[in-house]
């Protein structure tokens, strides 16, 4: 499912859509298959923020938050194909953008139940946009 991006890089790169791997977002219950690409799609009008962030958490059970990442908007000036995370058929997923440039700052949140039936190989794309942007 993933490559190297290359000897001078240190990132993986989905071989199939060719994005950047968040890093740390293979395999991230060990035994457990990665099932699911979630495709993390970045509104145009934010490309440009300069203190937003995106949290990102798989919780594998309602109590156990199982990985958490913080990904700078502007790394998606680096990438422009865009990032992505595996996980496996189970739990839930959070995005969290936060833009605390403003005031009041700026918050969106989307929540995704992974179906343990999910087959895998499976695309999911989260478009993110900050409220107000014109990217709603």
């Amino acid at each position: 499912m993933t490559t190297p991006a290359g000897p001078a890089q240190t990132l993986y790169r989905s071989q199939g859509s060719d994005r950047a791997v968040v890093p740390g977002w293979m395999n991230v219950l060990p035994g457990v298959q990665d099932a699911i690409e979630l495709q993390i799609d970045l509104s145009d009008a934010d490309r440009s923020r300069e203190q937003a962030m995106l949290l990102v958490e798989f919780w594998a059970t309602p109590a156990d938050l199982t990985l958490q990442s913080l990904l700078p908007v502007r790394a998606f000036q680096g990438e422009p194909k865009g990032w992505c995370v595996f996980l496996p058929a189970q739990g839930r997923v959070f995005i969290r953008a936060i833009d605390p440039q403003p005031n009041p700052p700026l918050l969106a949140a989307h929540a995704i139940n992974l179906d343990p039936a999910t087959p895998p190989g499976t695309l999911v794309n989260v478009k993110v946009a900050f409220p107000g942007s014109g990217g709603n």
